[in-house]
């Protein structure tokens, strides 16, 4: 069909709307809760506004091009002065209910709404009413992500995506009117809630009404200490991401600027989470060949994504001793910096400050878990996220693409293999798992490294894998809580043909973490050119196999002795709570509390 956008012939089909037909033909239409990957009742903000005229009508109408189809025969105009009037006047309602405080929000100078008001060209709000929104939720009990409900604009992106993508369902509206609020399921603080930290709902809302906890100021203090020292470690996801806050190409690898940035903050030593993943899979995949041999309990799921395990742990306590004990990447690095790394260095490990750079906002909450401290000493002291990063980095005037690539520091804990840094990539931990699997059982290196089938975006996807006289297993890998759900609701009533799965909780990965730098018009913008990113340094890498890397021999020919011995289940192993109980136990003082009152 045909019509008509600013004079301009375009065509469509059936069913499309206004708004998706402009960004087909480049005609910018400003919204503030559509997304184009997220599919949800659209027309919340009500400032994608076009004049319109229908074929069987002359009249000009004023609709919103989110709501309204296109029509063979219509014409839009999308910059007219009576739009670009009614514009204005909805952003500045916006505004009016709005906390205006933005020089210490944590999007300034990267806000939606700040965007498209400079776009409707408004100059001067004339309704600021304080009283709508200073008594609105402000929740900080989360050591991964905070509520400031007094800058929500009540788009409901993040409601579409817990809900929808996730399949949490943490996030809920409440009240109506001027009291309408995005609230948190049962009127728990975020904290104690169902909510597991993925961080996706960060990642759509368009202001600071959801953002990750702000750690940098804990960070600098840590650089500026001459008592202690920092050993900084960044996971496979953030180099072929973090560029992008610096307008460098999607997937551009950065991984030598990274090391080079963090020595120009002060850093004392700068290392790999991946070194720690290939270390991961030594200690993952001698726990599944032995739970294979020893008819333990299968199917095996990995324990990487702290994300899943919170999910795990809240809806499927059960199935924790599925879960394979061996600890994240991340908090193997903690354990190996505090003992291994502090020995080669003869420091004390109470000294040392542990510093992660992570796609993840699940990440923080992690390295807060009780488990992993270890006479008053965490393991990982501190977790920024890949945009907290860039915003150090901003802040010190530092910018990557300035910047020479330089090495890892330390001769001890700094090479890695291609199979680490494709755990950056859903099915990346299942493939480099099965990598070093088929060497175990076969004594014999995989004729093909790469192993397609378990590679792709569908949101679940399974292979079978041939360990030659070992026989067949089948293992399958999942991205987004909503497929783990169903796999493990299989497990649950036994009927998984599954012998190993992975899971992980975002969208595509830890590339698409929930503290990755954002996109204002998609949500899973540039996470192909991620991906593929890391499938590149893989292919380039010499090494290729987590068994086959040099360090990884030697930390356990001087240190840990070998996969699941006594000192490496020691170190490297952790176990799981049953965190539903507690969430019903902090519903009963709630009720508790409300038949007091009453």
């Amino acid at each position: 069909m045909i019509g008509f956008i600013n004079g301009k012939e375009v065509e469509f089909e059936e069913n499309e709307t206004v708004l998706s037909v402009a960004e087909k033909y480049g005609y910018f239409i400003p919204t503030l809760c559509e997304m184009k990957d997220i599919h949800h009742t659209p027309g919340t903000c009500r400032v994608c506004l076009t004049d319109i005229r229908r074929k069987k009508d002359p009249r000009h109408h004023i609709v919103t091009a989110c709501t309204t189809p296109m029509e063979a025969g219509m014409e839009v105009l999308t910059r007219t002065p009576k739009v670009r009037e009614k514009q204005r006047l909805q952003v500045e309602l916006l505004l009016a209910d709005h906390n205006q405080d933005c020089a210490s929000c944590i999007r300034h100078g990267n806000c939606e709404l700040q965007d498209v008001a400079q776009f409707v060209g408004l100059t001067q709000t004339r309704y600021h009413y304080p009283h709508f929104y200073l008594h609105r939720t402000r929740d900080d009990s989360s050591p991964a992500i905070m509520r400031n409900m007094s800058k929500c604009i009540r788009c409901l992106r993040c409601v579409t995506v817990c809900r929808e993508l996730q399949g949490v369902d943490a996030l809920v509206i409440t009240e109506k009117g001027l009291e309408t609020e995005i609230s948190v399921r049962d009127h728990l603080p975020i904290g104690d809630s169902d909510c597991v930290s993925c961080g996706q709902c960060i990642l759509v809302c368009p202001v600071g009404a959801l953002a990750e906890r702000d750690d940098i100021e804990e960070v600098m203090d840590c650089l500026y200490d001459p008592d202690v020292a920092t050993v900084f470690q960044f996971a496979p996801a953030v180099r072929t991401a973090l560029g992008e806050e610096f307008r460098m190409p999607a997937g551009s690898n950065v991984e030598g600027r990274i090391v080079t940035a963090l020595k120009r903050l002060g850093a004392d030593v700068v290392l790999d989470t991946n070194f720690t993943a290939d270390l991961v899979i030594m200690e993952e995949g001698t726990e599944l060949l032995k739970r294979i041999r020893d008819k333990d309990i299968l199917p095996m799921f990995t324990s990487c994504c702290p994300g899943w395990i919170n999910f795990a742990e809240k809806n499927y306590p059960e199935l924790k001793e599925h879960i394979s004990t061996t600890k994240s990447p991340q908090q193997c690095f903690g354990a190996m910096a505090k003992t291994y790394l502090s020995e080669k260095m003869e420091l004390d490990p109470r000294r040392i400050r542990v510093i992660s750079i992570m796609p993840c906002t699940a990440k923080k909450g992690e390295a807060k878990r009780s488990e992993f401290f270890h006479e008053g000493i965490p393991e990982v002291d501190v977790v920024l996220t890949t945009r907290e990063f860039a915003r150090l980095l901003k802040r010190e005037g530092i910018h990557p693409g300035d910047l020479e690539s330089t090495a890892f520091d330390n001769p001890w804990m700094g090479e890695y293999t291609g199979a680490a840094v494709i755990f950056g990539a859903t099915g990346g931990v299942m493939e480099a798992a099965i990598r070093t699997v088929h060497h175990a059982v076969t004594g014999k290196e995989m004729a093909k490294v790469e192993f397609e089938p378990i590679r792709g975006m569908e949101a679940v996807r399974e292979a079978e894998v041939n360990l030659e006289g070992a026989g067949t297993i089948k293992v399958a890998a999942a991205h987004t809580l909503k497929a783990a759900r169903k796999l493990a609701e299989d497990v649950k009533a036994g009927n998984s043909p599954y012998t190993f799965i992975e899971i992980m909780a975002c969208p595509g990965g830890c590339l698409g973490g929930g503290g990755q730098p954002r996109s204002k018009h998609a949500y899973q913008a540039s996470r192909e050119e991620r991906r593929e990113g890391l499938y590149a340094i893989d292919r380039e890498a010499s090494v290729r196999q987590s068994h086959n890397n040099p360090q990884i021999q030697k930390i356990y020919s001087e240190f840990l002795e070998k996969p699941l011995g006594f000192k490496s289940h020691h170190l490297l192993h952790t176990t799981y709570r049953d965190r539903k109980r507690m969430i019903r136990h902090t519903m009963k003082e709630i009720w508790r509390e409300i038949e007091d009152r009453l």
